[in-house]
């Protein structure tokens, strides 16, 4: 099983001072009062409106994690408001580059992805991707944002909490396993983080999603796997796994019993959360990125649908212009390339 570098916690570490952003397939059916209330310049005819068909809705992760969830919680609101079907389809590998290309590549005029913050540490981690993250993909709505969670198993090898963790961890370093999405994913570099603030050392084993990871923790292949906590409040709540640890600066409301990073480590500024926005290809005509902008700001103020968000543990960010969201994620890209550049990271 790989071990991850050194080098890389120091990385994850600096991630504490960055600010979070201001920011199988499944159809929602869309009625029309939508398309009748705004009118876009659709492509080919400038009289349409816009979307004039129905549109695809891509996100790069497999069903089951909270990119997933919030694009099918999303998707019904997004129908209704905007008059046509929106069909979410997974496209899952490479931590979201695979799903990102798509969209780079989409002619077609309908074509959205909900992009976290995967998208902005591949963007810096990477040295070739077959798109340009930065002129190929425009960032412009913000959705939501969640802490994430360190997460043990229930059998006898699991640590019961934090304090045996560390204790665990610094007596055998590289004993015990943490599960994660992938090498250079969100998760992995929280991973780092908590080793870093703790001063322990894990062995990263990367999986193919999220339901993969949940299964080895269950199988007791690895002990420990971080998510967003959106994606385990069943799991939690249900006894399967147990929450040692959230990474956002305060505990969550809907598990506070569960501490914060911060609490344990004595690390009051640690505060990491993943993000989701709606990105559309560049060249996407601006009235209608202006009109995904201002559906997706309708959508969740919508008091049922914040419910449901905060109900996962989701809080809905609130809504910028899609310039500002665009700069936003460009100057996360250009933060996590700094701190691969001032610690030697090695960029894959």
């Amino acid at each position: 099983m790989p071990r991850s570098m050194p080098v890389a916690r120091r990385a994850a570490l600096s991630l504490l001072a960055l600010p979070a952003l201001r920011p199988t397939a499944g159809l929602a059916q869309g009625g029309g009062t939508g398309a009748a209330a705004a009118q876009g310049t659709s492509t080919g005819n400038p009289s349409a409106a816009w979307p004039d068909r129905p549109v695809r809705f891509i996100q790069g992760f497999g069903p089951g994690g909270t990119t997933d969830i919030v694009a099918r919680l999303i998707a019904p609101s997004l129908a209704s408001a905007l008059g046509q079907p929106v069909v979410v389809e997974n496209r899952p590998g490479a931590g979201g580059t695979i799903a990102a290309e798509g969209l780079a590549r989409a002619r077609d005029g309908h074509t959205l992805m909900l992009i976290n913050n995967g998208y902005a540490v591949s963007a810096a981690l990477y040295r070739r991707l077959p798109y340009d993250p930065l002129t190929e993909v425009e960032p412009v709505a913000p959705v939501a944002s969640v802490g994430l969670v360190l997460l043990a198993g229930t059998g006898p090898e699991a640590p019961r909490d934090m304090a045996e963790l560390t204790r665990r961890a610094k007596a055998a370093p590289d004993k015990l396993h943490v599960a994660t999405v992938g090498v250079g994913s969100t998760q992995h570099f929280v991973a780092e983080a908590i080793q870093s603030a703790a001063g322990i050392r894990l062995t990263h084993v990367p999986y193919r999603g999220t339901p993969a990871a949940l299964v080895a923790l269950r199988n007791g292949e690895v002990e420990l796997v971080v998510e967003p906590a959106s994606s385990v409040l069943g799991q939690i709540r249900g006894g399967e796994a147990r929450a040692l640890a959230i990474t956002s600066r305060e505990r969550s409301p809907l598990l506070p019993e569960v501490p914060t990073v911060g609490e344990l480590l004595g690390t009051p500024d640690f505060d990491i959360q993943t993000w989701y926005a709606i990105a559309v290809p560049a060249g996407t005509p601006p009235e209608h990125v202006a009109r995904i902008s201002e559906t997706t700001r309708q959508v969740l103020s919508d008091e049922a649908l914040r419910k449901r968000l905060g109900e996962l543990g989701l809080a809905p960010r609130p809504s910028t212009a899609p310039a500002a969201v665009k700069a936003d994620v460009h100057a996360e890209i250009a933060r996590w390339a700094k701190v691969i550049e001032n610690t030697g990271m090695e960029r894959q």
